[in-house]
C-alpha cells in the first residue's frame, strides 16, 4: 500500500496518533526555521526593528488592502445605457 493515497492517509493517522495532532505543523516549523537567510520565520530583529513574523503581518495587510480590480464600473455602465436609450427614444420621436 506504500505510495498510494490510502497508504498516505494511514501513515498520517499513525503519525498524528503517535506524536500528536500538531505533528505536521511542528515539523514544518522546524524545517522553515532551519534556513539561514531569514525570511518570515526569522525571530531575529532586523534593521527595521521587526522580527520576521511582524514583517509578514505588515506585508500581508498591505497585500490584502490593495485591490487589483479597479473601481466598480457597473453603476457607470447602467447610467450610460439609460442615457443612450433615452437619447435614442428622443431621436425616434424627433424623426417621426
Amino acid at each position: 500500500m506504500a505510495g498510494t493515497k490510502e497508504g498516505g492517509r494511514k501513515a498520517a493517522a499513525t503519525n498524528k496518533r503517535k506524536y500528536g495532532k500538531g505533528f505536521y505543523a511542528e515539523i514544518g516549523k522546524i524545517g522553515g526555521s532551519h534556513g539561514h537567510v531569514g525570511g518570515f520565520n526569522s525571530d531575529k530583529v532586523g534593521a527595521d526593528g521587526l522580527t520576521g513574523w511582524q514583517r509578514a503581518a505588515i506585508a500581508g495587510a498591505k497585500g490584502g488592502s490593495i485591490s487589483r480590480r479597479g473601481k466598480d464600473t457597473y453603476k457607470k455602465r447602467v447610467v450610460l445605457e439609460k442615457e443612450r436609450s433615452e437619447q435614442a427614444k428622443r431621436e425616434l420621436a424627433e424623426a417621426e
